[in-house]
Protein backbone atom coordinates (compact mmCIF):
# COMPACT_ATOMS: atom_id res chain seq x y z
CA UNK A 1 0.00 0.00 0.00
CA UNK A 2 1.26 3.30 -1.28
CA UNK A 3 1.72 6.15 1.87
CA UNK A 4 3.25 9.64 2.06
CA UNK A 5 5.88 9.33 5.00
CA UNK A 6 7.07 12.62 6.51
CA UNK A 7 11.01 11.95 6.20
CA UNK A 8 14.01 13.47 7.75
CA UNK A 9 16.26 15.35 5.22
CA UNK A 10 18.60 16.98 7.58
CA UNK A 11 19.05 18.27 11.28
CA UNK A 12 20.89 20.85 12.94
CA UNK A 13 21.69 22.53 16.22
CA UNK A 14 22.94 25.69 18.08
CA UNK A 15 23.88 26.22 21.55
CA UNK A 16 25.24 29.92 22.71
CA UNK A 17 28.37 30.90 23.22
CA UNK A 18 28.39 31.44 26.74
CA UNK A 19 28.78 27.93 28.84
CA UNK A 20 28.56 27.79 32.11
CA UNK A 21 30.27 25.04 34.23
CA UNK A 22 29.31 23.56 37.13
CA UNK A 23 32.29 25.00 38.90
CA UNK A 24 30.91 28.70 38.26
CA UNK A 25 27.29 27.70 39.78
CA UNK A 26 29.55 26.47 42.81
CA UNK A 27 30.45 30.10 43.59
CA UNK A 28 27.33 31.10 44.67
CA UNK A 29 25.27 27.96 45.28
CA UNK A 30 25.96 25.39 48.38
CA UNK A 31 26.87 22.70 45.64
CA UNK A 32 30.01 21.23 44.03
CA UNK A 33 30.60 19.64 40.48
CA UNK A 34 30.70 16.43 41.72
CA UNK A 35 27.28 16.92 43.33
CA UNK A 36 25.93 17.92 40.20
CA UNK A 37 27.84 15.08 38.16
CA UNK A 38 26.39 12.60 40.53
CA UNK A 39 22.90 13.50 40.64
CA UNK A 40 22.00 14.65 37.08
CA UNK A 41 24.99 13.98 34.92
CA UNK A 42 25.37 17.71 33.62
CA UNK A 43 29.07 19.11 33.61
CA UNK A 44 28.08 22.41 31.78
CA UNK A 45 25.22 24.27 30.34
CA UNK A 46 24.64 26.97 27.73
CA UNK A 47 23.24 30.39 28.77
CA UNK A 48 22.05 32.89 26.02
CA UNK A 49 23.46 36.25 25.34
CA UNK A 50 21.69 39.18 26.89
CA UNK A 51 19.57 40.06 23.96
CA UNK A 52 19.95 36.73 22.59
CA UNK A 53 16.65 35.50 22.10
CA UNK A 54 14.76 31.65 21.97
CA UNK A 55 14.20 32.91 18.08
CA UNK A 56 17.82 33.40 17.15
CA UNK A 57 18.07 30.30 18.55
CA UNK A 58 16.02 28.33 16.76
CA UNK A 59 16.80 30.45 13.34
CA UNK A 60 20.55 29.00 13.71
CA UNK A 61 19.65 25.63 13.87
CA UNK A 62 16.71 25.89 11.32
CA UNK A 63 19.20 27.16 9.05
CA UNK A 64 21.86 24.51 9.70
CA UNK A 65 19.00 21.66 8.99
CA UNK A 66 18.40 23.39 5.85
CA UNK A 67 22.16 23.55 4.67
CA UNK A 68 22.51 19.51 5.75
CA UNK A 69 18.98 18.47 3.75
CA UNK A 70 20.37 20.39 0.83
CA UNK A 71 16.71 22.33 0.68
CA UNK A 72 15.92 26.17 0.15
CA UNK A 73 13.27 28.00 2.02
CA UNK A 74 10.95 28.09 -1.01
CA UNK A 75 10.73 24.32 -0.41
CA UNK A 76 9.18 24.64 3.23
CA UNK A 77 5.35 25.25 3.90
CA UNK A 78 5.47 24.99 7.38
CA UNK A 79 7.13 25.51 10.58
CA UNK A 80 6.29 24.24 13.76
CA UNK A 81 8.56 25.64 17.05
CA UNK A 82 7.77 23.45 20.11
CA UNK A 83 8.85 26.15 23.22
CA UNK A 84 7.92 27.26 26.89
CA UNK A 85 10.10 30.25 26.77
CA UNK A 86 8.30 32.56 23.12
CA UNK A 87 10.16 35.84 22.32
CA UNK A 88 6.93 37.31 23.39
CA UNK A 89 3.21 36.35 24.64
CA UNK A 90 2.11 36.78 20.88
CA UNK A 91 2.71 36.66 18.26
CA UNK A 92 4.30 32.83 17.90
CA UNK A 93 7.67 32.38 17.87
CA UNK A 94 7.23 30.42 14.78
CA UNK A 95 6.38 34.07 12.93
CA UNK A 96 9.54 35.48 13.90
CA UNK A 97 11.96 32.46 12.78
CA UNK A 98 9.53 32.40 9.80
CA UNK A 99 10.44 35.93 8.90
CA UNK A 100 14.16 35.37 10.06
CA UNK A 101 14.31 33.04 7.12
CA UNK A 102 12.46 35.39 4.92
CA UNK A 103 9.97 32.63 4.20
CA UNK A 104 6.90 34.79 3.09
CA UNK A 105 4.39 31.75 2.44
CA UNK A 106 3.08 28.76 4.20
CA UNK A 107 2.65 28.90 7.81
CA UNK A 108 4.01 28.73 11.08
CA UNK A 109 2.89 28.36 15.11
CA UNK A 110 3.84 27.20 18.22
CA UNK A 111 3.82 24.17 20.52
CA UNK A 112 3.56 24.37 23.95
CA UNK A 113 4.25 21.41 25.73
CA UNK A 114 7.11 22.00 27.54
CA UNK A 115 10.01 18.81 27.90
CA UNK A 116 7.52 16.88 25.95
CA UNK A 117 7.81 19.81 22.84
CA UNK A 118 9.54 18.39 19.99
CA UNK A 119 8.05 15.20 20.00
CA UNK A 120 4.61 17.19 20.12
CA UNK A 121 5.38 19.35 17.38
CA UNK A 122 6.57 16.28 15.18
CA UNK A 123 3.81 14.96 16.05
CA UNK A 124 1.87 17.83 14.26
CA UNK A 125 3.99 18.75 11.31
CA UNK A 126 4.00 14.96 10.26
CA UNK A 127 0.30 15.11 10.08
CA UNK A 128 0.24 17.82 7.79
CA UNK A 129 2.57 15.98 5.36
CA UNK A 130 0.80 12.50 5.42
CA UNK A 131 -2.13 14.58 4.65
CA UNK A 132 -0.71 16.06 1.69
CA UNK A 133 -1.68 19.94 3.52
CA UNK A 134 2.33 20.59 3.82
CA UNK A 135 5.54 19.59 1.01
CA UNK A 136 7.91 19.72 4.17
CA UNK A 137 8.57 21.25 7.48
CA UNK A 138 10.85 22.45 9.73
CA UNK A 139 10.15 21.24 13.55
CA UNK A 140 12.42 23.07 15.65
CA UNK A 141 12.51 23.00 19.37
CA UNK A 142 14.19 26.02 20.81
CA UNK A 143 14.46 27.42 25.06
CA UNK A 144 15.97 29.86 26.76
CA UNK A 145 15.09 28.38 30.36
CA UNK A 146 17.53 30.69 32.02
CA UNK A 147 15.26 33.68 31.73
CA UNK A 148 12.81 31.56 34.36
CA UNK A 149 15.61 30.48 36.41
CA UNK A 150 15.28 30.90 40.27
CA UNK A 151 19.37 31.45 40.10
CA UNK A 152 19.30 31.00 43.99
CA UNK A 153 17.33 27.49 43.93
CA UNK A 154 20.03 24.96 43.83
CA UNK A 155 17.24 22.23 42.86
CA UNK A 156 16.33 23.63 39.32
CA UNK A 157 18.85 26.00 38.64
CA UNK A 158 21.48 23.48 38.30
CA UNK A 159 19.56 21.36 35.16
CA UNK A 160 18.93 23.67 32.94
CA UNK A 161 20.34 25.79 30.31
CA UNK A 162 19.76 27.22 26.38
CA UNK A 163 20.17 25.82 23.67
CA UNK A 164 17.87 24.86 19.89
CA UNK A 165 17.31 22.00 17.40
CA UNK A 166 15.90 21.66 14.28
CA UNK A 167 14.77 18.38 11.82
CA UNK A 168 13.78 19.49 8.03
CA UNK A 169 11.12 16.68 6.85
CA UNK A 170 9.94 16.56 3.63
CA UNK A 171 6.88 14.25 1.95
CA UNK A 172 8.21 11.34 0.50
CA UNK A 173 6.23 8.20 -1.12
CA UNK A 174 6.39 4.55 1.12
CA UNK A 175 5.09 1.11 0.65
CA UNK A 176 3.36 0.70 4.52
CA UNK A 177 5.49 -0.48 6.05
CA UNK A 178 8.11 -0.83 9.17
CA UNK A 179 10.95 -1.02 6.36
CA UNK A 180 10.08 2.85 5.27
CA UNK A 181 11.89 5.46 5.87
CA UNK A 182 9.97 8.35 8.03
CA UNK A 183 7.80 9.05 11.08
CA UNK A 184 6.45 5.49 11.74
CA UNK A 185 4.46 6.49 14.68
CA UNK A 186 3.89 8.92 17.68
CA UNK A 187 1.88 8.55 20.84
CA UNK A 188 0.99 11.53 22.82
CA UNK A 189 -0.37 12.11 26.96
CA UNK A 190 -0.60 14.38 29.26
CA UNK A 191 -2.39 14.32 32.78
CA UNK A 192 -2.89 18.13 34.20
CA UNK A 193 -3.49 16.99 37.40
CA UNK A 194 0.69 16.66 38.13
CA UNK A 195 0.60 20.71 37.04
CA UNK A 196 2.36 21.52 40.98
CA UNK A 197 5.02 18.81 40.19
CA UNK A 198 6.87 21.01 37.62
CA UNK A 199 5.36 24.42 36.55
CA UNK A 200 5.84 28.06 36.63
CA UNK A 201 4.70 30.61 39.24
CA UNK A 202 3.34 32.99 36.52
CA UNK A 203 2.09 33.96 33.46
CA UNK A 204 -0.07 36.84 31.67
CA UNK A 205 -3.52 35.63 33.44
CA UNK A 206 -2.23 35.25 36.94
CA UNK A 207 0.88 37.12 38.19
CA UNK A 208 1.65 39.29 34.92
CA UNK A 209 4.61 38.31 34.54
CA UNK A 210 7.09 35.68 33.75
CA UNK A 211 7.50 33.82 36.70
CA UNK A 212 11.01 31.13 37.92
CA UNK A 213 10.37 27.28 37.54
CA UNK A 214 9.30 25.13 40.30
CA UNK A 215 9.90 21.49 40.61
CA UNK A 216 9.22 18.81 43.19
CA UNK A 217 12.08 16.69 41.40
CA UNK A 218 11.43 13.36 43.35
CA UNK A 219 7.76 13.45 42.05
CA UNK A 220 8.99 14.51 38.39
CA UNK A 221 11.15 11.29 38.58
CA UNK A 222 9.03 9.16 39.51
CA UNK A 223 6.62 9.73 36.73
CA UNK A 224 8.98 10.24 34.49
CA UNK A 225 10.61 6.58 34.37
CA UNK A 226 7.19 4.49 34.48
CA UNK A 227 5.55 7.43 31.86
CA UNK A 228 8.63 7.24 29.40
CA UNK A 229 9.23 3.65 29.45
CA UNK A 230 4.86 3.42 28.87
CA UNK A 231 5.18 5.54 25.85
CA UNK A 232 7.89 4.63 24.22
CA UNK A 233 6.52 0.88 24.03
CA UNK A 234 3.16 2.27 22.99
CA UNK A 235 5.00 3.75 20.44
CA UNK A 236 6.89 1.10 19.26
CA UNK A 237 3.97 -1.77 19.16
CA UNK A 238 1.77 1.25 16.62
CA UNK A 239 4.43 0.79 14.25
CA UNK A 240 4.51 -3.09 14.56
CA UNK A 241 7.89 -2.85 16.03
CA UNK A 242 9.90 -4.28 19.35
CA UNK A 243 12.62 -2.81 21.48
CA UNK A 244 15.11 -5.25 19.66
CA UNK A 245 14.44 -3.65 16.47
CA UNK A 246 15.37 -0.14 17.86
CA UNK A 247 19.30 0.69 16.86
CA UNK A 248 19.20 4.05 19.08
CA UNK A 249 17.11 5.40 21.51
CA UNK A 250 17.05 9.31 21.82
CA UNK A 251 15.74 10.36 25.26
CA UNK A 252 14.70 13.76 26.59
CA UNK A 253 17.86 15.01 27.69
CA UNK A 254 16.67 15.62 31.33
CA UNK A 255 18.81 13.71 33.93
CA UNK A 256 21.59 10.60 33.19
CA UNK A 257 20.19 8.94 36.19
CA UNK A 258 16.01 9.38 34.49
CA UNK A 259 17.94 7.81 30.96
CA UNK A 260 19.45 5.08 32.21
CA UNK A 261 16.75 4.08 34.54
CA UNK A 262 14.11 4.57 31.55
CA UNK A 263 16.97 2.17 29.42
CA UNK A 264 16.53 -0.09 31.62
CA UNK A 265 12.90 -0.41 31.98
CA UNK A 266 12.49 -1.10 28.26
CA UNK A 267 15.29 -3.42 27.86
CA UNK A 268 17.67 -1.39 26.19
CA UNK A 269 21.15 -1.28 26.70
CA UNK A 270 23.19 2.09 26.97
CA UNK A 271 25.30 1.60 24.55
CA UNK A 272 22.65 2.37 22.36
CA UNK A 273 21.20 5.04 24.37
CA UNK A 274 22.35 8.57 23.13
CA UNK A 275 23.22 10.89 26.16
CA UNK A 276 24.16 14.64 25.69
CA UNK A 277 22.58 16.08 28.77
CA UNK A 278 26.38 16.29 30.13
CA UNK A 279 27.13 19.23 27.18
CA UNK A 280 24.41 21.04 27.46
CA UNK A 281 22.10 20.35 30.56
CA UNK A 282 18.32 20.14 30.27
CA UNK A 283 17.05 22.60 27.33
CA UNK A 284 13.46 21.62 27.23
CA UNK A 285 11.93 20.77 23.77
CA UNK A 286 15.35 21.81 22.56
CA UNK A 287 17.12 18.22 24.25
CA UNK A 288 16.13 15.90 21.39
CA UNK A 289 17.13 17.48 18.40
CA UNK A 290 19.91 18.46 20.23
CA UNK A 291 20.96 15.14 20.78
CA UNK A 292 19.75 13.91 16.85
CA UNK A 293 21.94 16.47 15.72
CA UNK A 294 24.71 15.54 17.35
CA UNK A 295 25.07 11.74 16.90
CA UNK A 296 23.89 12.15 12.94
CA UNK A 297 27.00 14.58 13.15
CA UNK A 298 29.52 12.35 14.47
CA UNK A 299 28.26 9.68 12.33
CA UNK A 300 26.72 7.29 15.01
CA UNK A 301 22.90 7.58 13.70
CA UNK A 302 22.91 6.27 10.45
CA UNK A 303 20.41 6.49 7.20
CA UNK A 304 17.96 4.01 7.71
CA UNK A 305 18.67 3.18 11.50
CA UNK A 306 15.43 2.65 13.43
CA UNK A 307 15.11 5.52 16.26
CA UNK A 308 12.38 5.56 19.38
CA UNK A 309 12.47 9.22 20.92
CA UNK A 310 10.97 10.01 24.00
CA UNK A 311 9.88 12.37 27.00
CA UNK A 312 8.13 13.98 29.59
CA UNK A 313 7.36 17.29 30.48
CA UNK A 314 5.44 19.76 33.20
CA UNK A 315 1.48 19.52 32.85
CA UNK A 316 2.23 16.36 32.93
CA UNK A 317 3.16 15.65 28.94
CA UNK A 318 4.63 13.17 27.49
CA UNK A 319 5.30 11.68 24.16
CA UNK A 320 7.29 8.93 21.77
CA UNK A 321 8.06 8.44 18.09
CA UNK A 322 9.38 5.67 16.24
CA UNK A 323 11.34 6.93 13.21
CA UNK A 324 13.54 5.44 10.78
CA UNK A 325 16.28 7.61 10.10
Amino acid sequence: MSVIRAVPAGVGSYLPARIMENDELAKTLDTTHDWIVERTGIHRRHIAADGEMTSDLAFHAAQRALDMAGMGIGEIDLIVVATATPDQTFPSTATRVQNHLRMHHGFAFDVQAVCSGFVYALSVATQFIETGKARAAIVIGAETFSRILDWSDRATCVLFGDGAGAVVLKGEAGTGTTEDRGILSTELRSDGAHNAALYVDGGPSTTGMAGHLRMNGREVFKHAVRNLAEIGEAALTTAKLMPADVQWVVPHQANARIIASTAQKIGVEMDRVIVTVQDHANTSAASIPLALDVAVRDGRIRRGDLLLLEAMGGGFTWGAAAVRW
